[in-house]
């Protein structure tokens, strides 16, 4: 039906007369001439009918936004005095000769411009005219190309595109897992993947030396800005390499992504241990844009007349570290101060200590603070020359756990450098090496940092006696505070998973149930192998600078895991659960 789309017509089609399909953005009756702008996945054309152009400029006069339009017209100059600079098509216009109204629209619920501001919950439940605006055009068409360059770019290197099941069984990967009943196999359940993890070691198994997927992924968890229940994932692995190589593949097809579709050079990725990052950042994807760093200042505070400190400074589990704000008194309102307390209440601190530097060379009197009177003079003198203080600055600081003090004062961290805008640089990659293999899983045994098939960087002898100190061969890619991929070398070796699989307390026969397929693999010439999984959805987001991965996905969920477009989930009427051998229990009134 159409020979163009509306936004590629340029002044180089001047005198082309062409047919155009697409949506009234808006329509204008300018003395007798109507105008209307219409529009279409690549951007907007305005078009000018006149009373020479008949029964159609009556049909023009009939238009309304959003209806649907067939324009056939010849394209022309818009005069010098109506150029407009601020649209790509803004030097020409097309001189309507026919029109047809394919479709007509009733009023909508919202305007589609990106000046209005509607409630996400009417943009959801209207998503197909939400998607009808420019951002959200912008975004879906950038994820095409995106997702186009990472093909293309990994068929180079000689990755396989192959598909995996997304009807598998449940497997630990640390959130629920979405369960599917079989009508053919009663009170038994399929589980739809986590991740495609346990496929693409068995495709190593099998001799594809190298695979990749872009992958839907499920899980069953409270969500997040950048968190969804289905959500997308670009999978690879690959055989006979070590971390050095996936990590310079990844690092070398996320450079390029970036210099192609947005002429951004990120560099060489730096390299921080796990150990460093959580030391001077609190994170295990610490934001280096932030200039701010927690010091540990425990040694500090083992003496000092005040529990606060001195109980966490004398547990071994224990953490006191300070965060200096460079002229945070005249930058940090008493309210900003007040409100960070309450902030770093939600990662478990119990409050937010501080001391206002009024004059760094009097320890004396030039400090300010409730807990100045806890601290001798030497102490005072000690936490000015650890942390760098100078005149004018406030310093936080976080006694707790190690957990609750890195969480808090990492968060508070970021909150700073936001509302103070104290981003050094716009991009910040780097890769994060040298977990730990296991965590307190705050029970009195241990769990995987990352996944029990993730290979540890010890002997199965040296795993075993001291599981709580061992390092793994994983590593995470972080940009601007963000995760956006993680992977580890692989157990390839039987021997080795199982000694894992006990330390976790899987037993046995557990092992063989749930993983006996993987077990078995292992003993037929499992190769080396690794790999690497990035959120295609978070990438897209942080690309695009969008708020929420909501904004880059079609058809997202709200945060309470539904869809109000569709009303999903729904009900299932009791023939279907019978054939699916489910009974559901019903919960029992209460009486008010």
């Amino acid at each position: 039906m159409r020979s163009d789309y509306c936004g590629d017509i340029r002044a180089t089609d001047i005198d082309r007369e062409i047919t155009l399909c697409g949506w009234v953005d808006r329509r204008r009756d300018h003395g007798g001439v109507i105008f209307i702008d219409l529009r279409d996945r690549e951007g907007i054309l305005q078009v000018v009918f006149d009373p020479d152009a008949a029964e159609h400029f009556a049909q023009a006069d009939k238009v309304r936004n959003e209806y649907v339009l067939e324009v056939t017209g010849r394209v022309r100059a818009r005069s010098p005095e109506t150029v407009n600079p601020n649209m790509a098509t803004g030097e020409v216009e097309v001189y309507g000769t026919e029109l047809k109204i394919l479709n007509a629209a009733e009023p909508v619920p919202f305007q589609l411009d990106s000046h209005t501001s509607v409630g996400e919950d009417v943009r959801l439940k209207y998503r197909y005219l939400d998607l009808r605006r420019d951002e959200m055009q912008h975004n879906l068409r950038f994820r095409s190309k995106l997702t186009n360059a990472i093909r293309n770019f990994l068929d180079e290197e000689g990755f396989l595109d192959i598909e995996t099941p997304i009807l598998t069984r449940a497997t630990p990967e640390g959130a629920r897992d979405y369960l599917v009943p079989s009508r053919t196999h009663g009170g038994k359940f399929f589980a739809l993947p986590q991740s495609p993890q346990l496929f693409k070691q068995l495709l190593m198994v099998s001799g594809f030396d190298r695979y990749y997927q872009i992958a839907k992924c499920f899980r069953d968890e409270d969500l997040r800005a950048d968190r969804q229940p289905e959500f997308t994932q670009i999978d690879i692995e690959a055989s006979f390499v070590d971390e050095a190589r996936i990590m310079s593949v990844t690092e070398a097809m996320v450079r390029k992504l970036f210099l192609e579709l947005k002429g951004i050079d990120l560099g060489e990725f730096p390299r921080m241990p796990f150990s460093e990052a959580m030391e001077r950042y609190g994170s295990d994807k610490p934001d280096l844009r932030i200039p701010l760093e927690l010091v540990e200042i425990k040694d500090l505070m083992k003496e000092v007349d005040f529990k606060v400190f001195s109980g966490p400074a004398n547990d071994p589990k224990g953490r006191v570290a300070a965060l200096r704000v460079a002229g945070g008194n005249e930058k940090l309102t008493r309210k900003q101060i007040d409100d960070y307390g309450k902030f770093v209440g939600i990662y478990g601190a119990k409050g937010l200590a501080y001391i206002k530097v009024n004059d760094v060379a009097d320890v004396e009197n030039g400090l300010q603070s409730p807990i100045v009177k806890f601290l001798s003079n030497d102490v005072r003198a000690a936490i000015l020359d650890r942390v760098g203080a100078e005149s004018g600055d406030v310093i936080f600081f976080g006694a707790d756990t190690a957990k609750v003090v890195s969480e808090a004062l990492g968060a508070l961290r970021c909150k700073i450098g936001e509302d103070l805008n104290l981003y050094e640089r716009e991009w910040a990659p780097l890769w994060v090496v040298d977990f730990p293999m296991f965590e307190d899983d705050g029970e009195g045994g241990l769990t995987p940092l990352h996944h029990p098939f993730t290979a540890p960087s010890c002997s199965p002898e040296a795993l075993k006696a001291n599981p709580e100190v061992a390092l793994s061969r994983a590593y995470d890619m972080v940009l601007n505070g963000c995760e956006l991929g993680g992977g580890s070398i692989r157990i390839h070796d039987q021997q080795m998973q199982s000694v894992v699989f006990d330390i976790l307390g899987i037993d046995e026969q557990e092992q063989r149930e749930k993983f006996g397929f993987l077990l078995d693999a292992l003993r037929y010439g499992a190769p080396p192998h690794g790999g690497l999984a990035f959120g295609l959805d978070r990438l897209v987001m942080l690309m695009t600078d969008s708020d929420s991965i909501r904004d880059v996905i079609a058809f997202p969920k709200t945060q309470s895991a539904a869809c109000v477009m569709t009303d999903a989930p729904g009900a299932v009427d009791s023939k279907q659960l019978r054939e699916l051998s489910i009974r559901l229990r019903q919960k029992e009134e209460t009486s008010a």
